[in-house]
């Protein structure tokens, strides 16, 4: 049976721009070595991962009537995303990602003209109806959604993103409900140290991951378990776009078809690393087939320890 799952956050117009080295030298002029534009934003991209994978998305997103957005609903429409949950707003939210020459990248999100919109929960519980999962973005126009969403009775999971406060307020409606909680290591002192003090401080929490980077990845199970996945890096480094937002999708669309947290963690930095190999990492994606495969030739080594110790 395919998992039910409902993603809700931004659906983006980007445009993506090569650059030499960073900082970006000024000059009037610069044409880049190549420039794209598509379709990405943390939703955008976490639907595309898992209906790839096999699940049935139903997103929840925000699409403005502009030029933007005839972007955003083309590229939706033709992954069978454009579903009820995509609701109409004046404009859409867009960004710039910068590229350098190793891979590494800045992104210029600009999300203000969707982050005070009110989506109407009344779409959201339409869509959450018989659903395995909520992944509910920490986008601003879902956190008023979270509180009553709760109440569904569907467990919830979030990547926070970039954090180091377990008791940060901004993040604090999803951190005190979600079943599972993903967050970059790019703020954390002590990634071991964030996971133990997650799992302490809210009950609700069974799960909670943290992308390491170059490092692979770290999850810690409710029973105190710590599991380690070792990086898995592709022959050269493109670009590192959405790269926990890979780790995080895969993770859940693994460990909801098959229950096991680790070779879910395992296919999850194998994903994102097979996709921080192309130039636009959100525009592909791996089958089941090929992911399971990956996983059986490659196997990312495995650390197992304890984080209540």
């Amino acid at each position: 049976m395919r998992p039910k799952v409902v993603v809700a956050g931004a659906s983006s117009c980007y445009t993506t721009v090569a650059v030499d080295a960073f900082p970006v030298p000024y000059s009037p002029t610069r044409p880049p070595a190549w420039a794209h534009v598509g379709v990405s934003g943390a939703a955008a991209h976490i639907a595309r991962v898992q209906r790839a994978l096999g699940c049935d998305v139903r997103l929840c997103t925000v699409v403005g009537g502009d030029a933007a957005g005839t972007v955003i609903r083309a590229e939706l429409g033709r992954e069978g995303l454009l579903g009820a949950g995509v609701v109409a707003s004046r404009t859409s939210s867009s960004g710039v990602v910068l590229v350098g020459r190793d891979g590494r990248r800045m992104g210029l999100p600009h999300l203000a003209p969707v982050d005070g919109f009110a989506y109407p929960f009344d779409v959201l519980r339409g869509q959450a109806r018989d659903a395995d999962l909520l992944v509910l973005t920490n986008a601003r126009f879902v956190r008023p959604l979270v509180a009553p969403a709760a109440a569904l009775g569907v467990p919830i999971a979030v990547d926070v993103h970039l954090i180091d406060d377990p008791c940060d307020a901004y993040g604090r409606p999803w951190l005190e409900r979600s079943r599972i909680v993903f967050c970059s290591h790019e703020r954390l002192r002590d990634p071991r140290g964030w996971v133990a003090g997650l799992l302490r401080r809210y009950r609700r929490c069974e799960m909670a991951g943290v992308g390491l980077g170059a490092g692979g990845a770290l999850l810690g199970l409710r029973d105190g378990t710590l599991i380690r996945v070792a990086a898995a890096p592709p022959p050269r480094v493109t670009n590192t776009s959405g790269a926990g937002d890979a780790l995080f999708a895969t993770f859940l669309a693994e460990w909801l078809r098959g229950g096991d947290p680790v070779a879910a963690l395992q296919s999850g930095v194998l994903h994102a690393g097979w996709k921080i190999g192309h130039r636009l990492p959100a525009a592909v994606s791996l089958t089941p087939a090929r992911l399971a495969a990956l996983r059986e030739s490659a196997p990312p080594a495995v650390t197992a320890g304890r984080w209540d110790r």
